[in-house]
């Protein structure tokens, strides 16, 4: 709740320090009833109205959580959609609020996404979804949904961008300190991650540097060096924990950075090759 929620009230600060005149968005928290609630953290909050006192909204955005999942909550917000969800422009969940969506039926033969460790049972309870466990946020028609926490921000970096332009929803990101904005389709489960869990000495910090210097030398000798160890003995670790050779997992990271730059707009082979580290343009058209 709280991500999206920083994410669109930035979006006003930014707009009118860049254009002036009215902020584009205005926030509302909706309640079930007048009474303040806890998050599964024990942070509380205060609705500002009820829910049933809606006025039309643009954009209804549905949090995750435990509560979320208890009958009674979800049947009051499965029939407020099934009433008013005509009267949204776009409908968005965020983590489990796929809970209080599928229900509706807003979401039958839709692509949607939740967090990872939830969607094998949001796709046996609500068969008719088309459900993908790896996306960070997906949209069908007016419908979008995301999968955890940070993925939130994600997915109103991608509304507000629809909304304002990119111009906008890059100044937010750079204002909420995102590492990088980051499109609907790439994995929750990222290689570099996937490295740190699998590695709890020094080569965790490893994979979080080297996503960050691709276009340095990323060669065995100097990556050893970086883990302070010699290049055999660094090679043979590598391997060992991560099943393949230091040079394969740096091509694919190289790879996966270079998809992701290419489906950007105004993308050229010459800069994407440079900035993932390769020598020339015809060097990175043979890997890719």
């Amino acid at each position: 709740m709280v991500g999206p929620a920083d994410a669109f009230s930035t979006a006003n600060e930014v707009w009118q320090a860049l254009y002036g005149g009215p902020v584009p968005y205005q926030l509302a928290l909706r309640g079930l009833n007048g009474r303040s609630f806890a998050a599964e953290s024990g942070v509380r909050f205060e609705a500002h109205a009820l829910l049933d006192d809606a006025p039309p909204l643009d954009t209804f955005i549905v949090p995750g959580g435990r509560g979320l999942r208890e009958i009674e909550a979800n049947a009051r917000i499965v029939a407020w959609l099934q009433a008013h969800a005509r009267d949204c422009r776009r409908i968005a969940s965020v983590c489990t609020g796929i809970y209080g969506l599928a229900p509706s039926g807003l979401l039958d033969g839709r692509r949607v996404t939740t967090h990872w460790r939830f969607a094998r049972d949001v796709a046996q309870r609500f068969p008719k979804l088309q459900v993908d466990d790896n996306a960070l946020y997906l949209r069908d028609g007016p419908c979008y949904t995301s999968a955890g926490i940070t993925a939130g921000i994600d997915l109103s970096l991608a509304l507000i961008e629809e909304d304002l332009g990119p111009r906008v929803a890059l100044a937010v990101a750079r204002d909420l300190v995102v590492y990088l904005k980051r499109p609907g389709g790439q994995a929750q489960y990222s290689e570099p991650l996937r490295m740190q869990v699998l590695s709890s000495d020094r080569f965790a910090d490893l994979a979080a540097w080297m996503v960050g210097h691709l276009d340095h030398d990323l060669s065995v000798e100097a990556l050893a060096a970086r883990a302070n160890l010699s290049p055999r003995h660094f090679s043979r670790r590598f391997a060992a924990i991560f099943g393949c050779a230091p040079a394969r997992y740096v091509e694919d990271l190289r790879m996966s950075e270079a998809r992701r730059m290419l489906s950007q707009d105004g993308a050229s082979i010459q800069r994407v090759a440079a900035a993932v580290g390769f020598a020339s343009a015809d060097v990175f058209r043979r890997a890719f």
